[in-house]
């Protein structure tokens, strides 16, 4: 019997969440150590290529906003389909989107090729790390097919409750990243050192293994593969739904973005110090919202199997039970983090100063990521319910006009510094995420996942 083909029994929505998200959880944490690990061996090396590797992050990163339009809708569309009873349905859909997604990437990675040396320029990337920055952004524009097919791999695996095996995908595919990038960068076993070059080669190999890697998971445990002409073909109507999902996610990602980018420059404009004491309290907040995170996509896959079901009354207690333990947990590890936060900014700092604020801010995060739980799980929920566009236009008004109107008066214009700005990001957060409860607790999203489970239903009847 292959995975999908019947619907699974209804689990208390604690446990089938918690069965979900575990993984998930394992996998980030395992990405976010593995990135450090990676920037603290480039910082090795030299500080410009630490520059540069940071450099090409932030390209790839943008990348990565526009293949998570196709996964996104894809990882919806699947799970209702696949709550609906309709394998062959879900399999249609996960054929398109990674046709989609790796067509995607070979453009991407086409004009990344063309235009690295022009993007350089007008990034403001000095003279004398230009050379290697472009042989670089060739190595990543090289990887960009793999990478976005590896989205699509992984969140189809998702949509199937499978989270486990992309944790495992994960945890060898990092593996062979570090085993190949080591020896490579610092010329071990008698191989030159190559420097950032070792790690990219390492990175390149380790995305080409997690495609076919993932691609071998979807035979074997979906029965799900591409054949022939499967590999070429344009099924435009398959991406219908993907895509009015998809589109207006991204583009809330995007707004995120943006506005995030905008109240950086309010931050850069305060001094070096303000910069430093931003970005390393940044950068513990990650593992705060690691949970919130992995919450919100269990949500969206759970209520996504309930909506193509029909079981409307279930996704409703899907959404709270996701939403209590997430505040639960965002705030113990907030505590947690802030309590030791004068260890953690030291392995960044021995300046006082920014450590003092460092830790203001990081009490500031008991705030911040409560708030932002709603937006991660009950947004998620709203998406999968079919609800799309008003997450879409009631976010992208409260992140800049709270976000960064707010950051702008209370950290600029009077002068409160970062404790203004963070405090306005905390106000975003709970605003916006108040919004969506009140908009989910309305249950207008009903009518719509009323039209998906009957639009499923006609398909399997057909």
């Amino acid at each position: 019997m292959h995975v999908g083909h019947v619907r699974s029994p209804v689990k208390h929505p604690r446990t089938e969440l918690l069965s979900v998200a575990g993984p998930m959880l394992a996998e980030m944490l395992l990405m976010q150590l593995a990135s450090l690990l990676s920037l603290w061996l480039v910082s090795r090396i030299s500080d410009g290529d630490a520059a540069i590797f940071a450099m090409v992050n932030h390209i790839a990163f943008s990348c990565v906003m526009l293949f998570r339009i196709v996964s996104m809708g894809c990882g919806v569309v699947v799970a209702q389909h696949l709550g609906g009873s309709d394998a062959p349905g879900a399999q249609h859909v996960a054929r398109a989107s990674l046709v989609s997604n790796l067509a995607l990437g070979l453009l991407c990675g086409a004009l990344l090729w063309l235009v690295a040396a022009w993007l350089l320029v007008w990034m403001k990337m000095p003279v004398e790390l230009a050379g290697a920055a472009q042989l670089y952004l060739k190595v990543l524009a090289l990887s960009l097919c793999f990478e976005a097919g590896n989205f699509v791999i992984s969140t189809v695996l998702r949509s199937h409750k499978m989270s486990r095996p992309t944790m495992w995908l994960s945890l060898v595919t990092q593996l062979a990243h570090f085993a190949i990038a080591l020896p490579l960068m610092f010329g071990w076993l008698g191989l030159p050192a190559w420097g950032l070059m070792g790690l990219m080669v390492g990175s390149l190999v380790s995305r080409v293994l997690t495609f076919v890697l993932g691609l071998w998971l979807w035979r074997r445990l979906l029965n799900l593969s591409l054949r022939g002409r499967q590999w070429w073909s344009w099924p435009a109507g398959s991406l219908r739904g993907v895509m009015h999902v998809g589109l207006p996610g991204a583009g809330e990602n995007i707004a995120y973005r943006l506005s995030f980018m905008m109240i950086l420059a309010f931050v850069a404009g305060m001094g070096p110090a303000a910069l430093a004491a931003h970005a390393y309290t940044h950068q513990l907040m990650v593992f705060m919202l690691l949970f919130g995170v992995c919450m919100g996509l269990a949500t969206e896959i759970i209520v996504g199997h309930c909506v193509g079901a029909g079981r409307l009354h279930q996704s409703d207690r899907v959404v709270r039970s996701a939403l209590g333990m997430g505040l639960v947990v965002s705030l113990t590890v907030s505590v947690l983090i802030a309590s030791f936060g004068h260890v953690l900014l030291r392995l960044f700092t021995q300046d006082a100063h920014i450590i003092a604020v460092g830790r203001q801010l990081l009490w500031l995060c008991l705030l911040l990521e409560t708030g932002r739980t709603f937006n991660l799980v009950v947004i998620n929920g709203l998406r999968a319910a079919g609800d799309v566009r008003f997450p879409l236009f009631a976010g992208v008004s409260s992140m800049f006009l709270v976000a960064v109107g707010l950051s702008w008066w209370l950290g600029v214009h009077l002068g409160y510094g970062l404790v203004g700005i963070w405090l306005a990001c905390a106000l975003d957060e709970w605003l916006r995420g108040l919004t969506m409860y009140w908009r989910w607790r309305t249950r207008l999203w009903r009518h719509t996942s009323r039209q998906v489970h009957r639009n499923i239903r006609r398909q399997v009847a057909s």
